[in-house]
């Protein structure tokens, strides 16, 4: 069992920066790929980054490459997703997710263990 514990949600104006944390317990934390989802009101809930077990490959939705940054300490058993460029359409609730299975990063179905959220507000 992993728990997982999102901070650094907020309210920001466009084009600002947040950095969003996700600190993992319970499992070794370098076992398991990360990744990051977010949820809309009424929208399902997509893919935004995630990385691997070390942290040396990473990967992007389109609409927030360039934009967007995923990292992990193993160390502080802690990923983070670096926000900058904000835009309206970044308003979600933001999810970080635990992965040990080898299904792709962009589904949800691979993640096994899910945080309860934070929410992300960019006002125009």
């Amino acid at each position: 069992q992993v728990q997982l514990l999102e901070s650094g949600g907020g309210l920001v104006q466009a084009g600002g920066s947040l950095r969003l944390s996700c600190a993992a317990s319970g499992r070794t934390f370098s076992d398991y790929r990360m990744g990051w989802f977010r949820q809309a009101p009424a929208k399902e809930r997509e893919f935004v980054a995630a990385t691997d077990w070390s942290g040396t490959y990473t990967y992007y939705a389109d609409t927030v490459k360039g934009r967007f940054a995923v990292s992990r300490d193993n160390a502080l058993n802690t990923v983070y997703l670096q926000m900058n460029s904000l835009k309206p359409e970044d308003t979600a609730v933001y999810y970080c997710a635990a992965a040990n299975s080898y299904g792709s990063l962009y589904r949800l179905g691979s993640y096994n263990y899910w945080g309860q959220g934070t929410q992300v507000t960019v006002s125009a």
